[in-house]
């Protein structure tokens, strides 16, 4: 599989990936809060792994090679505690506010590959971290302002912090995945590897969810395969520096689906933090010229 000359059809998709997966991330928020965020992971991954493994095997695929089931056993174990930490944040945090700090992966994600692959820092990349963190300040400020501030919050932040570094992981994971895998292999494995990864913590932390939770996670599980399917597509079709930066549009799609399911507004700190963020990213991130993925 190669990247396609014109991303315009992978652009598309990467847009209404992103956006099922904004809608997941409300639905999950609903479901953690009823059942706690453990529960939530765990479910949604057996869930989405029920529905698209079946699929997967109908086809008769053929069992991916070692150095392929190495990728898919990285992002896997990556992406479970990437998730569980975002939907522990999301019962902390309101929607879009995660979404905005969560922004930061890209920027965390040229340091990750300066300290683990030793690639050279550029000036450029420090003044948009500068920017970035100076984002991530206005937000948090913005609940100190509030009143809001309080250890509930803190524990949120520092979770959402986590997240955003295994999501810069797994951005680049997820292009090596891409291009070594069809998108059912995909995501049939990231959620297999993701919900045996829970499992180790069951003896622990398994309870029975409400009944009426069920519909949030189920609603989770399926926006996931969905989103999943479509972007595993779109990354094997166009390189990373292209898609990536439509992950942005989710803050309005966060803002949107937290006010209309969740009752959350969007403070102007929140939108101004968002900004602040987004356009480190962009400082930090252009002018960097394309490599070949690994794999």
């Amino acid at each position: 599989m190669s990247a396609s000359a014109s991303p315009f059809r992978p652009v598309l998709a990467t847009a209404a990936g992103i956006a099922m997966l904004s809608l997941m991330d409300a639905f999950m928020k609903n479901a953690a809060l009823a059942m706690g965020a453990y529960m939530a992971a765990l479910m949604r991954a057996g869930i989405a792994f029920a529905v698209v493994a079946p699929i997967w095997l109908a086809l008769r695929s053929k069992w991916p090679a070692r150095a392929v089931m190495r990728i898919h056993l990285t992002r896997g174990a990556v992406g479970s505690i990437m998730a569980l930490t975002f939907f522990f944040a999301l019962t902390k945090l309101p929607l879009a506010e995660t979404i905005a700090i969560s922004f930061v992966a890209p920027i965390a994600s040229l340091y990750l590959a300066a300290f683990l692959l030793g690639e050279r820092l550029r000036p450029r990349a420090v003044w948009g971290a500068v920017l970035g963190l100076v984002g991530v300040l206005v937000i948090v400020g913005g609940k100190f302002g509030r009143g809001n501030l309080n250890e509930g919050t803190m524990i949120g932040l520092a979770s959402i912090t986590l997240s955003a570094l295994l999501y810069a992981w797994n951005l680049v994971l997820q292009r090596q995945q891409a291009l070594v895998a069809k998108p059912l292999e995909v995501a049939t494995f990231y959620m297999g590897i993701a919900g045996c990864v829970y499992l180790l913590a069951a003896p622990f932390l398994f309870s029975l969810p409400p009944a009426e939770a069920l519909d949030d996670v189920t609603a989770g599980a399926l926006l996931t395969v969905g989103g999943a399917l479509t972007m595993a597509w779109a990354y094997a079709r166009a390189e990373a520096q292209v898609l990536v930066p439509l992950e942005y549009s989710s803050f309005v799609w966060a803002s949107l689906f937290g006010w209309l399911m969740l009752g959350e507004n969007v403070t102007w700190t929140a939108a101004g933090g968002a900004v602040l963020i987004v356009a480190g990213c962009w400082i930090a991130t252009t002018g960097v010229r394309p490599e070949p993925a690994a794999v």
